[in-house]
C-alpha cells in the first residue's frame, strides 16, 4: 500500500467517523432548541449554530493547514467537535439556551473539518484522478451518515437510561465520533502541502479526451499540452509564490468569471439544502410523523448527499465540471416541485418528502463536487488554499442566515415558503453562470487551462506591483 492510499484511507476513516456524529444529533438539534425555549422559532437556530460555527472556523483552520499542513488543522477541527457535543450534552442538562448554542457552534468545527478534507485528499491524489479522490473522501461520510440518524431513538434510549433529557442521548454518540475522527486525523503525515499544485496536473474544469472524441478534438488537446509545456516556465513562479492573503485572493477571483461562479455554486448549494433540511423534521413534527420516520427521511436526505460523490467526481473529471453543476442545477428544480405539492398537498407524504429530500442531497453533492472541482481548476496554486478557506466559511454562514430565517418562514408561510426561499437562491446562482458559461469547458468545446491562465495573470499583476 503506498504512502498516498493510507493518508486517503485515514481521511476517509476520519470522514466517516465525523459524518456519524454530525448526523446522530442532525434530526433532534431542532427539537431540543424549541424543547429549551418553548418556541417553534426557535428550532432553526439550532442548526444555524452549527453551521455559524463551521462558517467560523473554516477559514481559520484553512490558514492553518496553509501554514502547517493538513493533519493539524483537521485534526484541531475534529478535537473542538468532540469539546462540543460535551458542551451540547451540559447545556440541555442546564436548559440554558446560550450554552446550547455554544456547543452547536463548536460541534460546526467538525462539519469545517469534514469539508477540508475533500480538499486534502485533492493534495495527496494522482493529478489525473483529482475529482475521484476528492468524492471519494465526500462519499465515505454516507456510511457515517446514514447510520448515525439510525442512532437516534437508541442514543434517547441511553440518555433516558442514564437520566438525561432522551433527546440529548444521541449526542454521547456525536462525542465518541468527533473523538475517534479526531485520532485518525492525528495519524496524518504531512506529505503534500495545502494546495499543492501538481506538475502536469488535469485542470478538472477541462473534459478528459482519452484517446476518443474527433481528430480536431485531439490535436486540440495535444495543442494545449504543447501549449502548457511552453508555459510551464512561466508559471513556475506564481506557482511557487507565497499564499495570496484573504483581501487579495478575493479581489482575484471577483475579478473572474469562472472562479466567482465555482464559489456561487458552493455556496448556492448549502443554502439551498439548509434552508429545506433543516425545517423538515420540524415540518415532519408538526404533522405528527414519528421520531423513527423522521430519523429514515434524515438518514435518506444524507444518503443522497453522499452515496453517488464517486460518481460525480468522476463526471467532473471526464466531462467537466460545468456537466456536474448543470445537473445539480436540474435536480434542485424537481427537488422544489416536489416539494411545493407536499407543501399544497392536504397531509405530508412519507414517500414524497422522503424522495424530495433525497433528490436535495443530490443536487447538493452535484454543487459541491462540481463547484469545489471548478475552483480547484480556475485558479493558481498560491490562491488555492484561501479561497478554499474563505468559499467554505462563505457556505456555512449563508447556511446559517438560512437556517436563522427557516424558523420564522416556516411559522408564517409553511413548507410552501421554505421551498421559494431556495428558488430564490437557485435563480442567483443562475445568474451568476451567465458570464462563466462561456468560459467554461464542455464536451466537444475545449477551452484553455483556467489555472495556467490564472497562474500567468496572477504573476503578471505581482510584478506589476512590484515596478510600481
Amino acid at each position: 500500500m503506498t504512502s498516498h492510499i493510507r493518508e486517503q484511507a485515514k481521511l476517509i476513516t476520519a470522514q466517516l467517523l465525523s459524518g456519524a456524529g454530525i448526523a446522530s444529533g442532525y434530526a433532534v438539534g431542532g427539537l431540543l432548541a424549541e424543547e429549551i425555549t418553548g418556541q417553534t422559532s426557535m428550532a432553526g437556530f439550532a442548526q444555524m449554530s452549527v453551521i455559524l460555527g463551521a462558517g467560523l472556523i473554516a477559514y481559520p483552520l484553512a490558514v492553518l493547514a496553509g501554514r502547517s499542513g493538513r493533519r493539524k488543522a483537521l485534526t484541531l477541527g475534529f478535537g473542538i467537535g468532540t469539546l462540543g457535543a460535551v458542551v451540547v450534552l451540559i447545556g440541555v442538562a442546564l436548559q440554558f439556551l446560550p450554552l446550547f448554542m455554544l456547543g452547536m457552534m463548536m460541534c460546526g468545527s467538525s462539519t469545517a473539518s469534514g469539508l477540508q478534507a475533500r480538499y486534502a485528499a485533492v493534495d495527496l491524489a494522482d493529478p489525473a484522478a483529482a475529482g475521484r479522490a476528492m468524492s471519494l473522501v465526500v462519499w465515505a461520510t454516507t456510511v457515517g451518515s446514514v447510520l448515525g440518524p439510525s442512532f437516534t431513538a437508541p442514543g434517547a434510549h441511553l440518555g433516558e437510561t442514564l437520566g438525561m433529557n432522551g433527546l440529548a442521548g444521541p449526542y454521547l454518540i456525536s462525542m465518541v465520533a468527533f473523538a475517534l475522527a479526531t485520532l485518525s486525523a492525528s495519524t496524518l503525515t504531512k506529505t503534500v502541502a495545502a494546495g499543492t499544485d501538481h506538475p502536469g496536473e488535469h485542470r478538472l474544469d477541462e473534459p478528459r479526451h482519452d484517446g476518443e472524441g474527433t481528430a480536431e478534438d485531439n490535436g486540440n488537446a495535444t495543442s494545449a499540452k504543447e501549449t502548457a509545456a511552453t508555459n510551464r516556465s512561466t508559471t513556475t513562479e506564481a506557482t511557487a509564490a507565497a499564499p495570496m492573503k484573504l483581501g487579495e485572493a478575493l479581489r482575484f477571483a471577483l475579478a473572474r468569471p469562472v472562479p466567482l461562479f465555482a464559489m456561487v455554486t458552493i455556496i448556492a448549494g448549502q443554502m439551498m439544502m439548509t434552508n429545506v433540511m433543516v425545517m423538515t423534521p420540524v415540518h415532519m413534527d408538526h404533522q405528527e410523523f414519528s421520531l423513527g420516520a423522521i430519523g429514515i427521511v434524515v438518514s435518506i436526505h444524507i444518503a443522497g448527499m453522499y452515496a453517488l460523490s464517486p460518481v460525480f467526481g468522476w463526471m467532473a473529471d471526464r466531462w467537466g465540471s460545468g456537466v456536474v453543476i448543470a445537473g445539480g442545477a436540474g435536480i434542485f428544480v424537481l427537488t422544489i416541485v416536489l416539494g411545493v405539492i407536499d407543501a399544497v398537498a392536504p397531509e405530508s407524504s412519507m414517500v414524497l418528502l422522503s424522495t424530495a429530500l433525497s433528490l436535495l442531497g443530490i443536487g447538493w453533492s452535484m454543487f459541491l463536487i462540481g463547484g469545489s472541482s471548478l475552483l480547484t481548476a480556475s485558479v493558481p496554486a498560491h490562491a488555492k488554499v484561501p479561497l478554499q478557506g474563505v468559499s467554505d466559511s462563505a457556505m456555512n454562514l449563508g447556511g446559517a442566515l438560512m437556517a436563522a430565517m427557516a424558523g420564522s418562514v416556516l411559522g408564517a408561510g409553511g413548507f410552501l415558503w421554505i421551498n421559494l426561499m431556495a428558488t430564490f437562491v437557485l435563480l442567483i446562482a443562475v445568474g451568476f453562470s451567465i458570464r462563466a458559461i462561456p468560459m467554461m469547458s464542455w464536451p466537444g468545446r475545449r477551452t484553455p487551462a483556467l489555472a495556467e491562465d490564472a497562474d500567468q495573470s496572477a504573476a503578471a499583476a505581482r510584478q506589476d506591483g512590484a515596478g510600481k
